[in-house]
C-alpha cells in the first residue's frame, strides 16, 4: 500500500462541453510503486478554467495535513493555472484582487481556495495538451467523461498516511489481510447502501453529514459547486438553512 509519501507526480485537467457549459474535471496522483489514485467531479454550468482550477484544487484536498515528499512535480497543460499561481497571484492580491488593468480577477473564489491549499511542495509545471503524456491523457478522458454527463471507472486506492512500522510486530498473514480487505468492502457496501437509501428517500444532509459519508473533508464538499456526481449519485445543492448547506443525492443511471 503506498503512503503519501510515496506520491511521484500528479495530474489534473479540467473539460467543458460549450464553454461555458457541463464540465469535468479530472486528477490523478502517481505513485512510485507504479499504482495510481483518480479522482474527478461534474459541475452543470461552468467554464474550462474553472475546471482547470477545479482539478487542482480537489487533489491538493486531498493532500492537505499528509507527509509529503519534498518536491512533487503537478503537471497542468493550462497555462491559466500555472502562470496564476506561480505568476501573477501575487499581484492579484496586493492589488485587493484586481488584474494590471484595474479589472476584477475572473474566478477570484477558486484561485482563493487553490492560494489557500498550495503547498511549498506543489512543483507547478505546464505541459501540452494530447502531446501523449499518460497522465496528461487519462486526465483529459475523465474530465471529458463527466462533462458529457457520464461516470468512468475511477482507479481509487486506500493509501497510508505515514510510513512507520513496528518492526517488532510479526508480519500478518495472508488470512489476515483478505479479512481486513472484506471488512473494507463491507463497509464500503454499508455506506453505499445508505447513500442508495437517503436518495430512495429523498433525505436532505448536510454538508458536514455529506462528507462524513464520502469520508472528505468538509470544505471538499462545498467547494465542488452546486451540482456534481459522485460514484452512483448526482449530489445537488438544495438550499441553506442557516449556517449549514443542504444537499440532495440522485441515483445516476447505469
Amino acid at each position: 500500500m503506498p503512503t503519501f509519501a510515496d506520491i511521484k507526480t500528479i495530474y489534473t485537467d479540467g473539460a467543458c462541453s460549450g464553454n461555458p457549459g457541463p464540465g469535468g474535471w479530472g486528477s490523478v496522483i502517481y505513485f512510485t510503486d507504479g499504482s495510481c489514485h483518480e479522482i474527478g467531479g461534474f459541475v452543470p454550468q461552468t467554464t474550462n478554467n474553472r475546471m482547470e482550477l477545479q482539478a487542482a484544487i480537489a487533489i491538493l484536498e486531498l493532500l492537505q495535513n499528509k507527509p509529503l515528499p519534498q518536491s512533487i512535480p503537478l503537471y497542468t497543460d493550462s497555462e491559466y493555472v500555472k502562470n496564476g499561481i506561480t505568476k501573477w497571484l501575487v499581484g492579484w492580491k496586493r492589488k485587493g484582487w484586481k488584474t494590471a488593468k484595474g479589472k476584477p480577477v475572473l474566478n477570484q473564489d477558486l484561485w482563493q481556495q487553490l492560494d489557500q491549499l498550495n503547498d511549498t511542495s506543489i512543483d507547478w509545471r505546464y505541459i501540452r495538451a494530447h502531446a501523449g503524456h499518460e497522465g496528461n491523457e487519462r486526465c483529459d478522458q475523465i474530465a471529458r467523461a463527466f462533462s458529457q454527463k457520464q461516470t468512468p471507472q475511477l482507479q481509487q486506492i486506500t493509501m497510508a498516511e505515514s510510513e512507520t512500522q513496528n518492526h517488532s510486530m510479526p508480519e500478518p498473514s495472508e488470512a489476515t489481510i483478505g479479512a481486513s480487505r472484506i471488512s473494507h468492502l463491507h463497509d464500503l457496501i454499508d455506506t453505499l447502501e445508505i447513500a442508495d437509501y437517503i436518495a430512495k428517500e429523498g433525505y436532505l444532509i448536510s454538508s458536514s453529514e455529506l462528507a462524513d459519508l464520502m469520508s472528505v473533508h468538509a470544505n471538499a464538499v462545498t467547494s465542488r459547486g452546486d451540482e456534481w456526481v459522485w460514484r452512483n449519485w448526482l449530489i445537488s445543492r438544495v438550499r441553506r438553512e442557516g449556517n449549514q448547506i443542504l444537499w440532495q443525492l440522485e441515483r445516476l443511471n447505469s
